[in-house]
């Protein structure tokens, strides 16, 4: 019955979303094959332990660390975009790992976080950070000992999207995560893994792109960052 369910509100939440995405997204932002021996002066990190080794982005969440590998990439303002990135588990160390779209000039949600993609073996999972799980007063209740409330944990499950995935250990894939409006794409070697659409991912001022590792042995290439043409 519970998987019944769960089935009925991802085909809930993709068929809410119309296929209305921009053809291209012709504005090429940030790219980066790894082909050099470290890190360009784009790059930022946080709490990251994460390497350039044979061509590609080795994500490493340091032994201990309390807060994930985040690697990042600050941008100019924008609302509508297109990451793209080539990945794989490379081992069964190797959880998950999340595309997050922030806004580090935004103030009513943790660290700015507006959306994000995550990413593991069995799941794509979408969610607007910005009006869920990371506003402010959510993200304090969800710490407090009194936790949430029945009505904010109603109101959460329809910030969230989940849609199953089968990705072997080893193989590359790739991933393309596009947003428009208040809607996010998620494609996966050419085929639409998801889709999903909540207020937030409107957000008008997207800064920071960032691949935050859970907790190793996530590797990456190809990345890119591509805007959507001006109007």
């Amino acid at each position: 019955m519970k998987t019944s369910v769960a089935l009925a509100l991802c085909l809930v939440a993709s068929a809410a979303v119309a296929v209305d995405f921009p053809p291209t997204y012709s504005r090429k932002i940030f790219s980066d094959d790894f082909s050099g021996k470290e890190f360009g002066p784009k790059w930022g990190h946080y709490k990251s332990g994460s390497i350039i080794q044979d061509g590609v982005l080795v994500g490493i969440t340091p032994e201990g660390s309390d807060h994930s590998a985040v690697d990042s990439v600050r941008i100019e303002p924008e609302r509508d975009l297109e990451v793209s990135v080539k990945f794989r588990f490379a081992s069964e160390k190797a959880k998950s790992f999340n595309v997050w779209f922030d806004d580090k000039d935004y103030k009513d949600s943790h660290a700015g976080h507006i959306c994000n993609v995550s990413i593991s073996p069995t799941a794509v999972s979408i969610g607007d950070a910005k009006t869920g799980n990371f506003r402010n007063d959510i993200y304090e209740k969800r710490k407090s000992p009194g936790g949430l409330s029945p009505e904010d944990q109603a109101m959460l499950k329809a910030k969230n999207a989940s849609f199953p995935v089968k990705l072997k250990l080893q193989d590359w894939h790739k991933l393309v995560i596009r947003t428009h409006g208040d809607k996010i794409e998620v494609g996966l070697d050419g085929k639409v893994a998801g889709k999903f659409n909540s207020e937030g991912i409107a957000h008008d001022h997207k800064t920071l792109i960032s691949l935050t590792t859970n907790p190793v042995d996530v590797h990456y290439d190809d990345f890119s960052i591509k805007a959507a043409a001006k109007r």
